[in-house]
């Protein structure tokens, strides 16, 4: 048969993308972090197997593609799926599926990123699925500034963060201000001979936290930092950070003001970043903070 447009972009909505020159499509199964249990794997290689062409395909924001299934092989691949508990999408004008880095287990990592990011996921691309946006919007969870899933890049970045201090009592021993200990330069010596950190330049990454063997070196609990407008692709946009660092417990209220904002003031079409460069970032930050 041959497939119609209608029938593409129809297929499309559901997670099921057409392989070029084929009738064939690939279905896109969603994770709430990036991690799937290793029943999971073991049922995606069967699905494979038993619809597509044998692969499976990991995508770029951690969701994983089962390709090479005959489009007359759909329906009975859509039942198997539901008898497992699957789901396939993550396409169309909505919040995407949720990225997270290895921040749960990292040496770097300064927050559980796959629990926040299931936690996200479940309340927004789960909770508001239902809602049509301007255009897509993405969201990546970093547990540190080492940025190795790229936040900035995204609609939304949500990087953790750990602010340090110097104690007054600092005795200028010089242990926090190699490269290694402090990787931004970060600790600075005045010309009395003191020690301090140059908020400018220190990105609160916290390797410097246990350097110090007097123990003069203290951080504040974790917290995260947010990037708002950031792009990939065609046109790309760095995102740019609101002002404040953000408790979990505030992540949640924010985030929904951030998904209303763009949903009321984006034009159709129009992606995240070129809302918050059209309206501005003094302008977000104060509508995004007035009920803080």
């Amino acid at each position: 048969m041959a497939l119609t447009e209608q029938t593409i972009k129809a297929l499309k909505a559901e997670g099921f993308l057409h392989n070029r020159g084929t009738e064939n499509f690939s279905a896109r199964i969603i994770t709430g972090n990036g991690t799937l249990q290793a029943e999971r794997l073991s049922q995606l290689s069967n699905l494979s197997e038993t619809y597509g062409d044998g692969m499976v395909s990991l995508t770029g924001r951690l969701t994983v593609e089962i390709p090479g299934i005959p489009y007359s092989r759909i329906p009975a691949f859509r039942e198997e799926v539901a008898s497992l508990s699957l789901k396939t999408g993550g396409t169309g004008a909505k919040v995407r599926p949720v990225v997270a880095c290895k921040g749960s287990t990292c040496i770097y990592g300064l927050a559980d990123t796959q629990s926040l990011a299931q936690r996200i996921h479940t309340a927004f691309y789960e909770g508001w699925h239902e809602v049509i946006f301007p255009h897509k919007f993405k969201i990546a969870v970093g547990g540190c500034p080492n940025s190795c899933v790229k936040p900035e890049l995204n609609d939304l970045g949500i990087v953790g963060q750990r602010m340090m201090h110097l104690s007054p009592e600092c005795k200028a021993c010089g242990r926090c201000i190699s490269e290694k200990r402090c990787p931004m330069g970060a600790i600075k010596q005045r010309e009395d001979g003191k020690r301090y950190i140059n908020r400018s330049l220190c990105n609160n990454c916290s390797r410097c936290l246990d350097t110090c063997p007097f123990g003069k070196i203290n951080a504040d609990e974790p917290r995260y930092k947010l990037y708002l407008g950031g792009r990939w692709g065609k046109q790309k946009r760095y995102g740019t950070p609101l002002p404040l660092l953000y408790s979990e417990e505030q992540l949640f209220p924010l985030i929904s003001r951030i998904l209303n904002l763009y949903k009321e003031e984006g034009r159709p079409g129009e992606r995240f970043s070129s809302v918050v460069e059209r309206l501005g970032m003094d302008h977000i930050a104060r509508v995004l903070h007035e009920t803080v």
